[in-house]
């Protein structure tokens, strides 16, 4: 199931994973989001990066087919809301704390849909 959430009149794609039961986040959507930047894929790549680098971590995204404007799905990075919360504190934007995808989405499947 996918679904589109609204923050600020962005648009930010998510799909829900029934077997871990929660929600996974496009993280351009959410980088454009936060920071309006004019290439957000470029400025979640320098991101991406840089914590590769700096803190040899694992991953903590993952690559789903996502639908895009043109009506096709291509592999898109997206993170669940750890994840999330993990990306929202490394963009410094006044925007970053106002955001309020972390607390809205629950972990549970929506009965919305």
């Amino acid at each position: 199931m996918s679904n589109i959430k609204l923050f600020q009149d962005k648009k930010i794609r998510s799909a829900w994973n029934e077997e871990e039961e929660q929600w996974y986040f496009s993280v351009v959507d959410v980088v454009e989001a936060l920071t309006n930047s004019p290439n957000p894929r470029q400025y979640w790549r320098k991101m991406k990066d840089r914590d590769l680098k700096e803190y040899q971590s694992y991953p903590f995204w993952v690559q789903l087919k996502l639908a895009s404007s043109d009506g096709k799905k291509y592999a898109t990075d997206c993170a669940n809301i750890k994840g999330l919360f993990r990306i929202i504190q490394s963009i410094p934007s006044p925007k970053a704390d106002a955001c309020p995808i972390p607390t809205i989405i629950s972990q549970r499947k929506p009965t919305w849909n």
